[in-house]
């Protein structure tokens, strides 16, 4: 009975460990992390060389010289907040939230400091919501048959891959927007600010991420991230 029970036991465990494993030996499922994770990394990538391109036109050339107006998603990625974190959201199931390492900018380098200091945090944000507006256009334009996306075909993975980069990048603009430093939308409101209230802003940086942790696992995050990235996206085709 001993040697019955253990291989119960043994068995049971084996069967639990297959059961989840089994997300991970579906095609489907490995597919979809595959083009989520494409979608985001791409998408980070364009926002970092937003905030570069932006910073050098306006008279800083310090993300330039260190090679951060660039495609290459090596040069702006993050181990933690670029690879691990969202490949646990996505195998979580969990809202994709990532970082890329951020664009040094030198503001006192800038031509008009606190005015172009406002337009370079900005042009992350509003970088993704080009991408989300130009991958609408786009598959708004694409014909597309629903009875042949049940089949393996060419056109599942692309629209799989537009679906994903409209609600990422406007999920990404949100986010980034929080008035909470040191999210673009923080260095915004605080160039936006008189100086006083910008200093009193800035003392609030060093527990920024505090605040964005208690978001994430709070309803906070549906309230101010989720819902406004779903107003956003009901305006787009």
């Amino acid at each position: 009975m001993r040697f019955s029970q253990v291989g119960l036991n043994l068995l049971t465990a084996v069967e639990a460990t297959c059961s989840s494993l089994r997300p991970f030996l579906d095609i489907n499922f490995l597919t979809q992390v595959l083009i989520a994770f494409a979608v985001l990394l791409f998408s980070l990538t364009f926002h970092e060389l937003a905030h570069a391109w932006t910073a050098d036109r306006l008279g800083d050339p310090t993300a330039r010289l260190l090679g951060r107006v660039s495609f290459n998603p090596i040069v702006h990625a993050d181990p933690i907040g670029t690879v691990l974190f969202p490949l646990l959201a996505l195998i979580g199931n969990l809202p994709i939230i990532g970082w890329a390492k951020p664009v040094p900018v030198a503001i006192s380098r800038l031509r008009r400091q606190r005015r172009d200091y406002v337009l370079v945090a900005a042009a992350g944000p509003a970088s993704n919501l080009i991408l989300a507006v130009l991958a609408s256009l786009t598959l708004a334009v694409i014909p597309i048959d629903p009875v042949v996306l049940d089949a393996p075909n060419v056109a599942a993975p692309i629209v799989t891959f537009l679906s994903m980069a409209i609600s990422l990048n406007i999920l990404l603009a949100v986010f980034n927007m929080l008035p909470i430093p040191p999210l673009d939308g923080g260095n915004v409101l605080s160039g936006l600010l008189p100086l006083r209230f910008a200093a009193m802003l800035d003392q609030v940086r060093p527990y920024g991420f505090l605040i964005l942790y208690a978001l994430l696992f709070t309803n906070g995050f549906y309230y101010f991230v989720v819902q406004p990235s779903n107003f956003l996206r009901s305006w787009l085709p």
